[in-house]
């Protein structure tokens, strides 16, 4: 997982913090004023990997790149956005890059050529596809770019299987993932999308749980993925009957991938399933819309103890629990799931899980549908942890972007800002007090003169832990598309200790 290693040699202190794969240098004097305090730093490095998008046609995908400005960070940075597989990408310059627009391009007609090459902070930058043979996308930035960059990816596919809108933050590699809420029963289409960053092949294996345990499979062990590439594994190949409710378990032998879960249903649309935080006793799912004409908690015990939850709704008003789903036995090593119907009944929240005594770590996701009839449309919502310093949601437009923020123990107080768009307009920021036990929506600010799309920043200031999740929506031809991005703090700092030189280390 991610490490930060220090050490020492003839008293320079080298550093470095490990976020996907993150770097820091040397800490300057100014903030080495005591050997017994530690400093948080801006990484320097991050790595980034987007799934590729669709398997349609007419699908059409939109990035969107935003590095929110950090204090330390210098005026130096570079990144991009290239294909996968591709090797160094072919820069280029479109015409938006030489009218200076901070690095937008066209994925189009050029497998080599990078989506996206942000010039700075605090501006995002979009870059599109299209089609089924819009490849995986591997990221890298550096210097001032490289503290919580965040990168969206968005595709709308009007119709046919899983069709909707269907939205990711492009992630950062790792070696194990967690999905519960996937499935291969009929009506279902699911894909684990596995992207390697690095220069040597990795190796991982893909587990699957259903309602009585693991599910017995050979075909899902050894998998490899080469060199900056990506594979794209049917789920339904790997195991013999179908599974309405399952958990995915992606472990990397060797080597490191960003992992997804690409689901798509024949009836009621689709999106992409992200990992879920790692396995805790307590968990919390912000951001379900307040029109949610279905809930569905898929939960997940991974250790050798049964869990048993109690089941609230954080709503506008305080902490609620649904009446006939009070509480969810989750057997070890089983799938368990529950659906709790029109939970929200008319008012936008959040499912808050805690354990009613023995504390059992488990991972847990919903399954949300709006819509009624052949007008529904279906997004996920893991479970995510608190906002620790900062996280961002990028491609955010002037109408359809809805914050969510939830307050599970005591009250906070959190700042939002919200961007200068892709095409012009200024940033703008308000603070926030989300009571305790409660999901606070927010209508985000717009920036005045906003043209393009903006992000959206939240900042936790004072308080208890706050979860945030970002619902993104649009209505096409009666059908209610939207997606839910939950905000994981981006870990765009790290605490480095101080360090003194002791040259007795030279003579030992």
């Amino acid at each position: 997982m991610n490490r930060t290693t220090v050490s020492l040699i003839a008293g320079v202190a080298a550093l470095a913090a490990v976020t996907g794969f993150a770097s820091l240098s040397e800490p300057e004097a100014s903030v080495r004023d005591s050997a017994t305090t530690a400093a948080r730093l801006p990484v320097e490095r991050t790595s980034l990997l987007c799934p590729a998008p669709s398997t349609s046609d007419i699908a059409e995908t939109a990035y969107t790149s935003f590095t929110p400005l950090t204090e330390g960070t210098g005026g130096k940075g570079a990144a991009e956005l290239a294909p996968a597989g591709a090797g160094p990408a072919d820069k280029g310059t479109s015409k938006d890059e030489a009218d200076d627009d901070g690095g937008k391009a066209d994925g189009k007609g050029d497998g080599a050529k990078a989506v996206l090459t942000p010039k700075k902070a605090g501006k995002p930058v979009t870059g599109e596809s299209s089609g089924a043979e819009a490849p995986a996308l591997i990221g890298t930035a550096e210097g001032s770019l490289a503290s919580g960059w965040t990168v969206q990816q968005t595709t709308e596919v009007p119709a046919g299987t899983g069709r909707g809108l269907l939205g990711t933050t492009c992630t950062a590699p790792d070696t194990e993932f967690w999905f519960p809420g996937a499935s291969t029963a009929k009506e279902r289409t699911d894909y684990a999308h596995l992207t390697n960053p690095d220069d040597s092949a990795a190796v991982a294996d893909i587990e699957l749980f259903g309602k009585d345990g693991v599910l017995k499979s050979t075909v899902g062990e050894g998998i490899q993925i080469p060199p900056h590439g990506s594979e794209a594994v049917l789920l339904s190949t790997l195991i013999d009957e179908p599974q309405t409710n399952l958990t995915v378990h992606v472990t990397v032998r060797s080597g490191r991938v960003a992992a997804a879960v690409q689901a798509l249903d024949d009836r009621i649309g689709g999106d992409w399933l992200a990992p879920s935080t790692d396995p805790a006793a307590g968990l919390v799912l912000p951001g379900i819309p307040k029109d949610a004409t279905s809930v569905r908690l898929v939960a997940f015990a991974p250790g050798d103890s049964d869990a048993d939850l109690k089941v609230r709704l954080a709503s506008p008003s305080g902490l609620i629990t649904p009446a006939g789903h009070e509480t969810l036995h989750v057997k070890a090593g089983m799938t368990a799931a529950v659906d709790l119907g029109d939970v929200t009944r008319g008012e936008a929240g959040s499912l808050v899980l805690t354990p009613t005594g023995r504390a059992t770590p488990v991972v847990a996701a919903l399954r949300v549908v709006r819509g009624k009839g052949v007008d529904q449309e279906t997004a996920f919502i893991p479970a995510t942890g608190a906002v620790d310093t900062r996280a961002t949601a990028a491609d955010n437009r002037s109408k359809g972007s809805t914050l969510s923020l939830v307050a599970p123990g005591r009250s906070a107080r959190v700042k939002v800002t919200a961007s200068a768009g892709s095409g012009g307009g200024e940033t703008t920021t308000k603070t926030y007090t989300v009571k305790g036990g409660t999901t606070l929506n927010v209508e985000p600010l717009v920036p005045s003169g906003l043209k393009g799309t903006y992000a959206l920043t939240v900042e936790p200031l004072s308080g208890g832990p706050v979860h945030a999740a970002r619902t993104l929506a649009a209505t096409e031809e009666g059908v209610p598309m939207f997606t839910v991005q939950t905000l994981p703090d981006d870990r765009g700092t790290v605490e480095v200790p101080d360090a003194e030189q002791d040259l007795s280390v030279l003579q030992k």
